[in-house]
């Protein structure tokens, strides 16, 4: 090929979903289709990615692509576990997927990995499909090899009815997040409806339709897109391995151009980019090869987008997951600029606020608007572990609220383990942004209110209650009666007055359902014990009594309470005349 010459690679369409719901035995039923309607050398193995090409694609779907001629050579499919290879597969702080596959198991309808992988997929704006996985588990469910809307209409109507419940509540769920969609063969425009095709991976039900729909979904949408440059080469680091006999290497998907086992390559670190030499290209032996151990790989020469490949070379160990690979043509000061601008987070820091760390450049950026769309404020972010230095700095916030770190898919390092015994902060560390937030939403909620119980503690609180005369226990040594909390809150050991300001004494004790209790809130009667009261003398029925708060807990919580406690302390006051907030 010249340099400056074009051609269309094939879509790169990521495989997302909640673990156990088919990603892997969906890809393994292509593989294994393709491997057997293959003619010599149509399947092959990449990298974290397996190619399918047109003529096999052609076969598996027969029929459904009669006298249909596309231009594209074929699909590459991402099939690294899970959301991670699309987060990782980057390029410019966009997706490198051109479409998505996302996996539900029918059955079980969306998980936590499902919801994370829908909100990524509308982050990176990525088009894609809803493959329902596992009708065959439906009850009664009648396998054939007719079209969806044949199988679905030749169920037993009970069968039909589980079919079209399960539908519904999927389709339901996917509104809630803002989308429209249906069954494929209900879709006249797929750019404003998402597709929804069911499959069964086990016995291959709906797959051929699904293959239609991706390469023709491709071919109207993405063409342009697809024509690219056949020049240097162009990639994304999917993850760095340690390999025996090989030491460090990456497995990368090369999204543009071409890469030659004798190149120089640029690539990005969590500092300045590497300058380094291929050693070795290195490809996986064809998927129906019986594989010997000792020699997993195919050394070859270039590798042409879209593809992945493994690279053997001098200088990784600093690489990290989702950096940009360029090939070292032209100006070497240029592309080594280029990449280590494609591997800045590019993201303004607040001055206060949590401590972030993730294991790849997407997955961290995911993580970021994540946190943002909550309002949460973020102070450090960085890719690795977590180490010692994260716990001290973590700890070192001045406000509890901050004194957190979200970790995606690290480890917590041994001395980080040791200082964190030491330290006052919350980790919450996952492999699903969706858990980390649920956390969050969850401590946040528990932590302010432990605050607030810790704040108001400090100072006597304002209540205002009204005595119950149907509910005298005992009229003197100790009276014992019941009250209504009209608002506000009592506690033992507070001092109760009337209206009119005359202290009647402190509450020895409080008590609801015959069990003791601490304290008491708006809209609770218990029964109260009060030292050195008779009922019918100082206290008669209808009486309402409020807690003395002293002058410098009245200004203190003046910025504290609610306004219906507010309205408490403004009429204390005004009835008491000992002191006057004039507003609240």
């Amino acid at each position: 090929m010249s340099s400056s010459s074009k051609y269309i690679r094939q879509p790169i369409v990521s495989v997302l979903g909640h673990v156990d719901h088919g990603k892997t035995s969906f890809l393994d039923y292509i593989r294994g289709t393709t491997v057997v309607a293959r003619e010599s050398g149509a399947i092959t193995q990449h990298i974290g990615a397996t190619e399918v090409p047109i003529d096999a694609i052609y076969k598996v779907c027969g029929d459904l692509l009669k006298d249909k001629k596309f231009t594209l050579p074929g699909l590459l499919f991402i099939d690294t576990p899970g959301h991670h290879a699309f987060t990782t597969l980057r390029t410019r702080g966009g997706s490198l997927s051109d479409l998505a596959v996302l996996i539900v198991d029918i059955n079980e309808g969306f998980k936590p990995q499902t919801y994370e992988s829908l909100r990524i997929l509308k982050q990176y704006k990525t088009p894609f499909i809803v493959a329902a996985n596992k009708i065959d588990a439906i009850s009664g469910w009648k396998t054939s090899k007719d079209i969806a809307k044949t199988r679905i209409e030749k169920q037993r109507v009970n069968v039909k009815t589980i079919f079209e419940e399960k539908l519904y509540e999927m389709i339901g769920t996917i509104s809630e997040n803002k989308l429209n969609s249906d069954l494929y063969f209900n879709i006249s425009d797929f750019r404003k409806t998402i597709g929804i095709v069911p499959i069964s991976a086990k016995t291959g039900e709906g797959i051929p339709e699904l293959l239609m729909i991706l390469v023709g979904l491709a071919q109207r949408f993405l063409e342009d897109k697809l024509h690219i440059e056949s020049g240097p080469g162009k990639g994304s680091v999917l993850e760095v391995k340690e390999e025996v006999g090989l030491g460090k290497t990456i497995d990368a998907i090369v999204y543009n151009g071409t890469i030659k086992s004798n190149d120089k390559i640029v690539i990005g670190t969590k500092d300045d980019p590497v300058v380094t030499r291929i050693k070795a290209l290195l490809k996986p032996k064809p998927l129906d090869e019986i594989r010997d151990p000792r020699e997993r790989f195919d050394n070859v020469n270039e590798v042409h987008a879209a593809c992945g490949v493994k690279i053997s070379s001098p200088d990784l160990e600093n690489v990290i997951p989702g950096a940009p690979i360029r090939v070292a043509k032209g100006n070497l000061e240029e592309v080594i600029a280029e990449v280590k601008k494609q591997t800045k987070i590019d993201f303004e820091l607040d001055e206060q606020g949590i401590l972030i760390k993730a294991d790849t450049i997407g997955s961290l950026e995911a993580l970021i608007k994540e946190s943002r769309d909550k309002g949460i404020k973020i102070r450090k972010v960085d890719i690795g572990n977590i180490s010692k230095r994260d716990i001290i700095e973590a700890d070192a916030s001045l406000h509890p609220l901050n004194k957190l770190i979200f970790a995606f898919n690290v480890k917590i390092l041994p001395d980080a383990k040791e200082e964190l015994s030491n330290a006052d902060i919350t980790i919450f560390n996952e492999d699903v942004i969706y858990t980390i937030m649920e956390n969050y939403d969850e401590w946040i909620e528990k932590k302010k209110a432990m605050l607030e119980r810790e704040r108001r503690q400090e100072f006597t609180h304002p209540g205002m209650l009204k005595f119950l005369p149907e509910y005298v226990f005992r009229v003197s040594h100790p009276a014992v009666f019941g009250v209504r909390i009209i608002g506000g809150r009592i506690k033992t050991g507070i001092r109760l007055m009337k209206e009119d300001g005359k202290v009647l004494g402190s509450i020895k004790g409080i008590q609801s359902e015959n069990k003791s209790i601490e304290e008491a809130i708006q809209g609770q009667e218990v029964a109260i014990s009060i030292e050195g009261v008779t009922v019918g003398r100082q206290l008669k029925g209808g009486d309402i009594l409020y807690t003395e708060i002293p002058a410098s807990d009245a200004k203190k919580l003046r910025d504290m309470i609610n306004s219906g406690e507010c309205k408490i302390l403004i009429i204390f006051n005004k009835n008491s005349n000992k002191y006057l907030i004039n507003t609240c």
